[in-house]
Formats: C-alpha cells, structure tokens, sequence
C-alpha cells in the first residue's frame, strides 16, 4: 500500500506540514515509522482523514478550494464598475493582472482599491478570490 510522508500528506491536504503534523500528533490521523525513522501515513488513512477534513470543513472553515493552480495573492489596486461588468487589477509582486468580471461578483467579495485578493489564472481566464 502507498504511504505519504508528512509532508505529501499536507500538500494533498492543502495545509502545512506544521499542521499535518500537529494532526498526527494529536491522533487525528494515525502515522507509523518507516526503517530511517520517518513518520508515514497509509493511503487508506489519509484518503478517510482528507474525506473528514472535506465534510466538515477542516481547520480554516472557510477557504477556498479551486483546480486553478497558478495563484497570485496580491492587492487590489483598481476597481472600474460598469453598469453590468467590472474591471479589477491586482499587483502580485512585480505582475499586474487584470479580470474583467462581473459588478455582481466585484460587490459580493468586497473589492476595493487596498483589499488583499488572489489572482488565479487558468488558460486564459483569470479567476479572483478576496483573501
């Protein structure tokens, strides 16, 4: 049977390995050592806790989940509102990113100028999740 280390086990899980770690500690998620000494976590094991973690919402309750990879946390840095549509930009760093979305969306998540944001892009869309 396939085994993660702590640290494959948190990037399944989309956590830190602290916090995958604190977990194993605690008991939440049984782990067994390998001949170096290493703490492992079974397949089976990981599968069942990370079907808990999805059913009642984990440690951070509210957090995004997306198959968007490429992520870019920045601020927003201007906000153009049209009757219908909306233009955001946000400065990840030295990138500039700009999505042009709906005003509904723009109201729902709270964009303005100084709000912290995440740019994630896919393809050629770019998707935006307020931090």
């Amino acid at each position: 049977m396939q085994s993660y280390t702590i640290g494959q086990a948190a990037r399944l899980l989309g956590v830190s390995p602290d916090t995958a770690r604190r977990w194993a500690d605690a008991g939440r998620v049984p782990t067994h050592r390998d001949e170096g000494g290493r703490r492992l976590i079974d397949g089976r094991d990981l599968a069942a806790f990370s079907v808990e973690l999805a059913q009642t919402g984990g440690e951070d309750g509210g957090a995004s989940h997306t198959s968007v990879r490429n992520a870019f946390p920045g601020i927003v840095t201007a906000v153009k509102l049209g009757d219908v549509a909306a233009q955001v930009e946000i400065q990840a760093g030295p990138h500039r990113l700009v999505s042009l979305l709906t005003r509904e969306a723009v109201e729902e998540l709270g964009l303005e100028v100084g709000v912290e944001a995440t740019a994630r892009v896919k393809s050629t869309n770019v998707h935006i999740d307020r931090a």
